[in-house]
């Protein structure tokens, strides 16, 4: 009787368990899909105001370099580092000696991370016009100009967005998402009204927009500070001596200094795409940018929401070695993003003309920059799946420690995606630098899997057959769906035509998903897809 009672209770647990997890992980995707949507009107007002000028390159290059810097340091040590490192700290504090070793652990952390980086910021601003040298020839003047005063503006906003990534990490190992979740909402809508108030009053939309991200991203480290508060966790100083030897920070420090390597090879993707787009032509590195924002749009809402829900419950999952549930957890999730993006891939594929054209073409935004966004636009959405794919098998890796093997992948893509670029940004201009991403993103999932089957702790074969499975089961859906999509788009396009932006290229838009997602779904109902029936037990235990 009493086995039959723990098991209960353990059974009970579990699914107490879960339901929470889904009800962050609702309410974390709800707000990560609202904050996408003001980045995608950040980037619209971006087009508004700048097209692909060279005041737009000289903007996206400006606000890349410090963006690129909290790629590296803050989001990478946050998610690979310090979130495992705090969650083991907070198993120990519930006396108070446990409780007050933690609290120095916070402290030291967050000295070492604003010590770092506004010593990186102040060389930063000193050293622009040289790091700008790799991005622009001598001879455009003007560009680098502007681009060195709108650096100069940004760099600062490395500073800010550091700390809000350490309050972040803070919450999220509490597994409190929604606060952090909200954060990217405030700092858009600060970036739009900025944008909006301060272009009349200045020489030129970019400098405006560029305040507008350093006071976005102050804002985004404030509000996260009284949830840190609440839960009790104080946000001090302390000398640079205890915190450059605190165990945490050291461990913290041991663990990321080789996940640098890796994640400075793949933001070097992004330095050296940029740098070859801007020798390619004015507006290419804008046309990339305004691409990826769409393709990020979808990235955000399933693999970074379906990353971070997951990190916490990996983690606990493989220090307590129950790798059922480890193998369980990382095979659904790497299916869902199957589910999500492969039907996205396909639609927008053969959208991608109305859709750039509903999002970006206002002001300077002309046919000529719907054409070149629409070139890369149909090489960067192949990716789609194995960049997402990638983002939550890496998390696989970080639940256990290891950073070295997402490093050594790191650096992989990055030298795939270089030479192809090289190679193919001659004959296909910005559309080689996409497909190089593209590329280089599947030989990173290839490399993740096999890296995996290296660790021997998650049954690699499974994984990789249910993933190739559903795949290409979705393929198959996705195909079948389009068809209707591609013989009727014609005809709603030439029946709204005369019609404003908004109707000719909406309207359209809103028709074909119907139609493509209804047929998806009769698709999986017909098939009885394990996801459908899911929903209609859940539907009927609500009745």
């Amino acid at each position: 009787m009493i086995k039959e009672s723990t098991s209960d209770t353990a059974e009970s647990n579990t699914s107490s368990s879960k339901k929470s997890l889904v009800k962050k992980g609702i309410s974390l995707s709800i707000l990560t899909l609202f904050s996408r949507i003001l980045g995608l009107i950040r980037e619209m007002t971006k087009a508004k105001f700048l097209g692909t000028s060279y005041y737009s390159d000289a903007f996206g290059i400006a606000f890349m370099i410090p963006n690129l810097f909290r790629r590296l340091f803050a989001e990478n040590s946050v998610s690979v580092a310090f979130i495992p490192t705090f969650k083991n700290y907070l198993e120990d504090s519930n006396t108070i000696e446990g409780k007050q070793t933690t609290q120095n652990f916070i402290s030291a952390t967050f000295t070492l991370v604003t010590f770092l980086t506004t010593i990186l910021v102040s060389l930063g601003i000193i050293f622009t016009p040289l790091i700008l040298k790799v991005f622009y020839k001598a001879e455009n003047i003007d560009a680098i100009q502007e681009a060195t005063f709108l650096t100069r503006i940004m760099f600062p906003y490395l500073v800010v967005i550091s700390i809000a990534a350490l309050f972040q990490g803070i919450l999220n190992g509490l597994k409190i998402f929604s606060p952090s979740g909200f954060t990217p909402i405030l700092f858009n809508s600060i970036v739009i009204i900025s944008t909006y108030v301060l272009a009349p009053k200045m020489q030129n939309p970019a400098r405006a927009m560029s305040i507008g991200v350093i006071l976005g991203g102050s804002v985004q480290a404030l509000f996260q500070l009284p949830f840190v508060l609440k839960n009790n966790w104080k946000i001090t100083f302390t000398s640079l001596k205890k915190a450059f030897t605190n165990p945490g920070t050291k461990k913290v420090i041991a663990l990321v200094a080789p996940t640098i390597i890796g994640m400075a090879g793949y933001q070097l993707n992004d330095i050296v795409s940029s740098a070859l787009a801007t020798r390619a032509g004015t507006g290419v590195v804008s046309s990339l940018q305004y691409s990826l924002r769409l393709q990020e749009l979808i990235l955000g809402i399933c693999a970074v929401t379906v990353g971070t829900v997951i990190l916490p419950d990996l983690t606990g999952y493989a220090k307590n070695t129950q790798w059922d549930r480890f193998n369980s957890l990382l095979s659904s999730s790497v299916n869902l993003i199957a589910f999500i993006t492969i039907p996205i891939t396909f639609y927008a594929f053969l959208m991608g003309d109305n859709i750039i054209t509903l999002v970006f073409a206002s002001g300077k935004f002309n046919a000529d920059s719907i054409a070149m966004t629409r070139g890369v636009f149909n090489f960067h959405i192949i990716g789609l799946f194995f960049i997402a794919e990638n983002r939550v098998l890496s998390q696989a890796f970080y639940a256990q420690t290891d950073t070295k093997l997402p490093t050594i992948a790191g650096l992989i893509n990055f030298f795939v995606n270089i030479l192809f670029a090289l190679i193919l940004i001659k004959p296909m201009g910005g559309n080689g630098i996409a497909l190089a991403l593209t590329l280089a993103s599947i030989v990173n999932t290839i490399c993740l899997f096999v890296f995996l089957a290296i660790k021997k702790t998650c049954p690699t074969k499974s994984v990789v057959k249910s993933t190739i499975l559903y795949s290409l089961k979705m393929i198959l859906f996705s195909a079948v769906s389009i068809i209707p999509v591609y013989f009727l788009k014609p005809v709603f396009v030439e029946k709204f035509a005369n019609h404003s932006r908004l109707i000719s290229q909406g309207l359209p838009i809103l028709l074909t998903v119907l139609i493509f997602g209804f047929a998806g779904l009769l698709l999986m109902i017909i098939t009885k897809d394990p996801l459908v029936n899911t929903l209609r037990r859940k539907f009927s235990r609500k009745k």
